[in-house]
């Protein structure tokens, strides 16, 4: 099964509309000018801080996020709700990062991390959304069978969307920033029981179609 709702577009990697929320959803490259700014400001933010730690300087930061840029496991995005900037997320190559230290990882196995930035997309309902275009977008690659996730444990809103959108928790790992949950979302079982019921809620949207 594929995700035929999606289309790629010059900007976006992938892009959907989810008519659970009205909204297209999108996911687009970071670009260094374009979203320095935007990314260091959202990283600064009171609901951000507690778990990802990066509120470092803007010279800093822009080190940080040239490192992650030139990282050939992981390609950093910004998430769009009808194309305006809202999220930050992360696709990486599991069997490269430190999280395949804590499980039998596959070369084909990827990861997520993810965060809000305006507080006002907060609580509003798009988190499952956004996360299960994320998903398809990364089962897209035809040789992932798996996607893997490791949020703080503290965090139980984000396990908690993470579980509706396919997730099962494996067991907490302790990583050297944070304690975590590990949690795995294996293709089948999305697309039996995520992708499937949504598809008659979902227009079908191809490039090119009206």
């Amino acid at each position: 099964m594929t995700d035929s709702i999606a289309l790629t577009t010059n900007d976006y990697d992938y892009e959907r509309y989810d008519r659970s929320i009205d909204r297209h959803v999108g996911f687009r490259p970071v670009d260094r000018q374009r979203d320095l700014g935007r990314l260091h400001a959202w990283l600064n933010s009171e609901h951000v801080l507690p778990y990802w730690q990066l509120n470092d300087p803007l010279p800093e930061f822009r080190t940080e996020l040239d490192a992650k840029l030139a990282d050939d496991h992981l390609t950093p995005y910004v998430g769009t709700l009808d194309h305006v900037p809202m999220s930050y997320w992360e696709r990486y190559w599991a069997a490269d990062d430190v999280i395949a230290d804590y499980y039998d990882a596959d070369p084909a196995d990827q990861g997520i991390h993810l965060l809000f930035g305006p507080p006002e997309y907060l609580g509003q309902g798009y988190a499952e959304p956004l996360l299960r275009a994320m998903t398809a977008f990364q089962f897209r690659h035809p040789e992932t069978q798996r996607v893997v996730t490791e949020p703080d444990v503290r965090n139980d809103v984000v396990v908690h969307v993470f579980e509706q959108c396919g997730f099962e928790p494996v067991r907490e790992i302790e990583l050297d920033e944070k304690d975590a949950l590990l949690m795995t979302c294996e293709r089948e079982r999305f697309e039996r029981e995520v992708l499937a019921p949504e598809r008659p809620v979902d227009a079908e949207r191809r490039e090119g179609e009206a």
